[in-house]
């Protein structure tokens, strides 16, 4: 990667497209993991787990919400994007287009999906743009949490039943795939942000994830296998498909911004 630092100004307009594809990955992929969070407030196996729940989705929603602020940078308005694009222009991970099925499930949600945000924002973050490294430190500090909460399932589940290791094992696995193409996109806008400094190559991004996750997925006899890129989109930076109408519309807040009044 480039030691240069790059401002928006700096940037060509392509790249400037190319960063923007980036900013919306990350920000849309808090924004519905927030929302697959929420869905586990009442229905967690313990009190502390649904507080937990919550407060996770909290966090990821006021990520989403400084990401998309990036886009001020490109002279852009952040609340259009935030509030009124149809659920095929998300570039969230496909793998959240679906809710958790279960607690298990959810746990993978730590340590799969939020685990690659972390590994994703903290490359961001390190790399040739400026702003991005100016604003993420304390979402990065905030994912910590979410970190010691993945370690502390996994470990639950996988010394539990062998049930409860075999399901937990299975939706980790599930989850993996998609994921890392979602985290290691190998396509032309992802080289070009290669040779501008502002991530890592796709090996490198799988290489970090698997020093971040690696041993305590091994742990649960779960193996990092190679991204599933199928069906890839580059102008979305995700795989096909798109989240459902009701989880963009909870994203979006539609319910509740038809109470405001002005």
């Amino acid at each position: 990667m480039s030691a240069t630092s790059l401002a928006p100004a700096d940037l060509s307009p392509e790249l400037q497209a190319d960063v923007r594809r980036l900013i919306l990955s990350l920000a849309d992929t808090k924004r519905l993991l927030g929302i697959r969070y929420s869905d586990w407030l009442l229905g967690a196996p313990s009190i502390e787990a649904g507080i937990a729940a919550s407060g996770m989705a909290q966090d990821e929603w006021g990520h989403a919400r400084l990401l998309y602020a990036l886009l001020k940078d490109f002279d852009e308005d952040p609340k259009p994007v935030e509030y009124d694009r149809a659920p095929a222009e998300y570039a969230s991970c496909d793998t959240l287009d679906a809710p958790a099925e279960d607690w298990a499930d959810v746990v993978a949600l730590m340590a799969v999906v939020d685990s690659a945000l972390t590994v994703l924002l903290q490359a961001f973050a390190e790399g040739s743009y400026e702003p991005a490294s100016g604003r993420a430190g304390k979402m990065i500090a905030e994912e910590d949490f979410h970190g010691d909460m993945a370690s502390a399932w996994l470990r639950r589940l996988g010394s539990a039943s062998p049930e409860a290791r075999s399901r937990i094992a299975e939706a980790c696995s599930t989850r993996l795939p998609r994921t890392l193409a979602w985290m290691a996109p190998d396509d032309e806008v992802a080289r070009r942000l290669y040779d501008a400094g502002v991530l890592p190559s796709a090996d490198e991004m799988v290489r970090r994830f698997v020093d971040a996750r690696g041993a305590a997925l091994g742990a649960v006899g779960v193996a990092i296998p190679e991204p599933d890129r199928s069906g890839w989109d580059a102008e979305r930076g995700r795989g096909p498909g798109h989240p459902g109408l009701e989880a963009v519309e909870r994203a979006r807040g539609d319910l509740n911004r038809e109470l405001f009044v002005e």
